[in-house]
């Protein structure tokens, strides 16, 4: 039998065939590594038609119903983690489509959320530039304390209440707010309840976000909240572009009206060259790698190869469900 064709999409690092041991299925198949996200579906339907198993990274790259119907061999998508945005997963379920995900390790997220704000709040990229430039001027910003301060909290989910504990260890005031938030769950939360979000970007001194893109939650900040924000404040966002308004948020940098935000994610990703947000100094970016980490990788990994392995045995594993 002819070994079945796998793609392996927007993998960046070139890591995806080294973090785990391939060897129980490398005779059952023949692997095609991809290291650049396609957006345009054309494109997609061209190098994707001939596979019947595809192995997407997060949400790097979308697969959408009109896609969907675009690839007659797709028999399997392989994502990573147990829920993809990006994956009409109902839909592929209608196909005949079986989408498999996987765990992860570590804490990945959280650790990248607490280096965002600390690089966004201390200037490390700017000053790690400025010495390896061979700046005569040894130090040319002030560091913002974060001790004493307040940090706002849109959302307090899992993720928010982890990034809540760590906040109290540098002797942060924590509040937050999200559309259902109540004071008996903010109360279970260890924060501090706020009624409303202009409140909440009133009085914080970092603003952070935490929730999941939804139809709900899309501009759900806005430029009428960005302007709410202290000139002193700095605004960061680990879970997803379309949550802010992009724009919005551009123009208030631009202008210096705040004192600077760290973003990892984007309206679109990878974030175009000739996007305003790459020649501001008063931002942090990072090219959505909160989710990044070598334990993550191998977890993510193995267990693909296993999900792999589990369709090839007629033995789908690790299935999606329609819904989150």
């Amino acid at each position: 039998m002819a070994p079945v064709k796998v793609a392996i999409l927007d993998d960046y690092q070139h890591v995806a065939l080294t973090a785990a041991d391939w060897s129980s299925i490398r005779d059952r198949v023949a692997v095609d590594v991809f290291d650049e996200t396609l957006s345009d579906e054309d494109a997609l339907v061209r190098r994707l038609e001939p596979y019947p198993v595809v192995c997407a990274m997060r949400e790097r790259t979308k697969f959408p119903a009109s896609l969907l119907d675009r690839l007659p061999n797709l028999k399997l998508i392989a994502t990573t983690g147990m829920w993809n945005a990006s994956i009409d997963v109902a839909y592929a379920k209608k196909k005949g489509i079986v989408v498999s995900g996987t765990g992860g390790g570590g804490n990945s997220t959280l650790e990248h959320i607490w280096a965002l704000i600390l690089a966004t709040a201390r200037y490390i990229a700017l000053e790690d530039a400025g010495v390896k430039a061979r700046r005569q001027i040894w130090q040319t910003t002030v560091p913002i304390a974060v001790a004493g301060k307040t940090l706002g909290l849109v959302g307090v989910g899992k993720l928010g209440q982890a990034t809540a504990k760590i906040a109290k260890a540098f002797d942060m005031k924590v509040v937050a707010w999200s559309p259902h938030l109540t004071p008996e769950r903010a109360a279970a939360a260890g924060v501090g309840f706020v009624a409303t979000k202009e409140e909440l970007f009133e009085q914080s001194d970092i603003v952070s976000i935490h929730l999941v893109l939804s139809e709900s939650t899309r501009r759900l900040i806005t430029a009428t909240d960005l302007a709410l924000l202290k000139p002193t404040a700095l605004f960061i966002n680990t879970s997803r572009g379309p949550i802010v308004d992009e724009e919005a948020l551009v123009k208030v940098l631009q202008e210096k009206r705040i004192a600077g935000a760290g973003l990892d994610v984007f309206d679109v990703e990878p974030l175009p060259l000739d996007h305003p947000l790459r020649s501001l100094t008063n931002v942090t970016l990072t090219p959505h790698t909160g989710y990044v980490s070598d334990d993550n990788y191998k977890v993510f990994w193995e267990q693909t190869v296993d999900n792999i392995r589990g369709f090839l045995d007629g033995e789908a594993k690790r299935v999606l469900p329609d819904s989150r």
